[in-house]
């Protein structure tokens, strides 16, 4: 089956929304957990 590049299906984008929404949520975990070593670290 052949693509054209540029279009997409819908499942294909609903699948790069979760790994990008997982990605988010990875990074702001990561974020949070140097924040709380900064105040554990300044208490």
């Amino acid at each position: 089956m052949l693509r054209r590049p540029g279009r997409k299906s819908f499942s294909e984008l609903i699948q790069e929304n979760k790994q990008a929404l997982l990605n988010d949520a990875e990074a702001m975990e990561r974020i949070e957990e140097k924040l709380e070593e900064k105040h554990k670290g300044n208490a």
